[in-house]
């Protein structure tokens, strides 16, 4: 923020007492006690007495402007709010209106206090969000737990954890199963179940039972770690708006100077009954109408706020850059699996090709026997998926020279024959030639051939998430106009997808560089601003190449935490417009609060200038603006967007 604001960072804090109200308090009293001698004409309150009482009133709240102003100037930072203040208050000293100047420096250090505390709010507000950090963890060493910090866990070890614990560290679960409370690092507020081998993450409470854990990652390493530095560090990526409020900020104070100067010596030449002492009050009032706090605090707090409810909803965006942009965003492009199914994919069918008698040269049990060698070797859901399915006789099967052709599929060499497994694509290139029957299948689909013949295939069941026809409808209603899905799956099914979606484009069988190639394209249309929305791994430079990059349940993959502008960690679709609508809300507050700073000092500006306006408006004008833009900004700390 900009450096001429007390309460704008750490520079301010610095010069407050423990007690900060404390010289607010005192200086209060003081001012109370004087202004109730003053209307009573107490007699001995007057002359020096007078003056020294309204000095002692004013040093508590006006020494520590002073120093910082002092400060300031020595750095080469001449024209601050501090500077403006204090010629403001000393110079009402001057003319002798002693309590006008006491009040004025009062009033400005308790809307300073109101600013420091929402700010530290909003910030504190975004780090409880994930500052949910164990203290320690119960590690199995030498054939007994043993209790130590979370940091000196290492990458392997089992950890224990008992009902109502927080699991310490990223890894594995390797109890049979786990219901765990995520509302801490996700904003899901449900419980979630988890089954031995899934990822479970630190942060996450164990509400059932003893389970154990093997560490998959050091402590540093977590996804919370790297998410709370994340979000930390998201103030640093400022909106547009922020850049241009504090460049104004400094092209505006001096010039505001300049002009109270000549508010104060030129109408000699032009005012026939010129009094200096009224032109200087004048200039004075001027000056602390003039003070841009309200803009160069309110307007960062009001990302704050953005950002700090988009986390409480489970939205983590990587800067208040990207709240701006999502303002913006007109197309939106998707990937299918992840995104808007739910990717646990499992088998339907198992189909045999037969010869010209309709018998099949190879059996059912065969077939996943081969399949199941080679996918053992690959990390595609789809695999997994395979990987689960019951055999009805394992056969001890082995694949060697296994090899990935991105987008397409496996091939390998299982028991002395070449085996593909993937999509056509994989066996045209082959040529081999799959029958049109399997192709007209609309559902995801994997076709086998072994020794460059045709054997089969097996269709793989994947639903949609509970929320994604929804997700659809909202993000329409935010006035996105152009919703497209891309997929590496078959165009059939990604088509047939769409259509349940009622999403009116949809490109199917596309690699992850056809995916890139299709959102620049789309990026090049006039006007167009685009978000891809995908899972964070195999979406990675389409991520990185779109306006914004939203990655679906980012929370466990590294991938889409380095890569993603935005992390939606309920791995909920219906997110993205909550998003757009949690940033529509920001930027309409910043700009309520440009409009109520610049439009009311304008006016007082223009009544002080004509002698209309004393020191009371003048500090309405400057205190009372910023605490009604600080108001309107923390609002944003208590809406909700469901």
């Amino acid at each position: 923020m900009n450096e001429g604001c007390c309460g704008s960072g750490d520079s301010c804090s610095t010069e407050k007492s423990n007690n900060p109200y404390l010289p607010a308090i005192l200086s209060f009293t003081l001012l109370l006690a004087g202004m109730a001698m003053d209307y009573f004409k107490v007699p001995f309150f007057q002359g020096w007495v007078r003056l020294i009482w309204y000095v002692a009133a004013y040093i508590p709240v006006g020494f520590p402007v002073m120093k910082m102003g002092w400060n300031a100037i020595l750095k080469g930072q001449f024209f601050t709010e501090f500077f403006l203040m204090t010629v403001a208050t000393v110079g009402a000293f001057v003319l002798g209106e002693y309590p006008e100047g006491v009040t004025v420096m009062l009033f400005y250090a308790v809307g300073e206090l109101f600013q420091d505390a929402a700010v530290s709010r909003a910030k504190g507000n975004i780090q409880a969000l994930l500052d949910v950090r164990p203290k320690e963890a119960r590690v199995f060493r030498n054939g007994e737990y043993v209790t130590v910090v979370p940091d000196k866990v290492k990458i392997g070890e089992k950890v224990q954890v008992r009902v109502g614990e927080k699991i310490p560290i990223d890894g594995i679960l390797l109890s049979e199963k786990a219901s765990l409370n995520t509302a801490a690092i996700s904003g899901e507020s449900k419980p979630t179940s988890a089954i031995k081998g899934a990822k479970v993450f630190e942060g996450s409470i164990n509400l059932d039972g003893v389970v154990e854990v093997e560490s998959s990652k050091e402590f540093k390493d977590s996804s919370i770690a790297r998410i709370l530095d994340m979000v930390q560090n998201a103030t640093a990526r400022k909106s547009k708006t922020e850049l241009f409020i504090r460049k104004f900020a400094r092209i505006y104070t001096p010039i505001v100077v300049y002009l109270a100067i000549a508010l104060t010596l030129l109408p000699y030449f032009f005012v026939e009954t010129y009094a200096f002492q009224d032109w200087l009050y004048r200039a004075l009032v001027f000056l602390v109408i003039s003070c841009p706090c309200a803009l160069v605090i309110s307007i960062p707090l009001g990302y704050f706020g953005g950002l700090g409810a988009a986390s409480r909803n489970g939205i983590l965006f990587k800067g208040a850059s990207f709240l701006d942009t999502m303002t913006k965003l007109n197309t939106i492009a998707m990937d299918k699996t992840g995104t808007v199914t739910k990717g646990v994919f499992k088998i339907r069918d198992i189909v045999l090709h037969g010869n010209g008698q309709n018998e099949s040269t190879i059996t059912q049990n065969e077939l996943m026997n081969y399949l199941a060698a080679l996918e053992s070797q690959s990390t595609h859901p789809i695999a997994k998926a395979i990987m689960d399915f019951h055999l009805k006789e394992d056969l001890g099967f082995s694949a060697t020279e296994v090899t990935e052709v991105a987008g397409m599929g496996l091939k390998g060499t299982v028991n002395g024959k070449t085996v593909f497994a993937g999509n056509e694509t994989l066996l045209t290139a082959h040529g081999i030639r799959v029958p049109d029957t399997a192709l007209a299948i609309a559902d995801s689909l994997v076709v086998i051939a072994i020794d460059d013949a045709f054997v089969g295939y097996v269709t793989i069941a994947d639903e949609l998430k509970d929320d994604a026809g929804q997700a659809v409808l909202e993000m329409e209603k935010t006035g996105v106009t152009n919703i497209i899905m891309l997929s590496g799956d078959t165009d059939a099914i990604t088509q047939a997808v769409a259509k349940k979606l009622n999403i009116k484009n949809a490109k199917g069988g596309l690699l992850p560089e056809d995916k890139l190639n299709e959102v620049e394209r789309l990026k090049k249309k006039p006007g167009a601003t685009v978000a891809f929305v995908g899972d964070g791994i195999n979406d990675a430079p389409v991520l990185a190449a779109s306006d914004v990059g939203i990655a679906m349940g980012g929370l466990g993959s590294d991938v889409a935490i380095e890569t993603a502008d935005i992390i939606i960690q309920t791995d909920q679709p219906t997110k993205v417009a909550q998003a757009i609508e949690i940033a529509k809300s920001t930027r309409r507050i910043v700009w309520q609060n440009i409009a109520l700073a610049f439009g009311v000092k304008a006016i007082v500006l223009l009544l002080g200038a004509s002698g209309m306006a004393t020191m009371w408006e003048a500090v309405f004008a400057d205190v009372g603006v910023a605490l009604l833009a600080i108001l309107n900004a923390v609002r944003l700390q208590h809406m909700k967007w469901d």
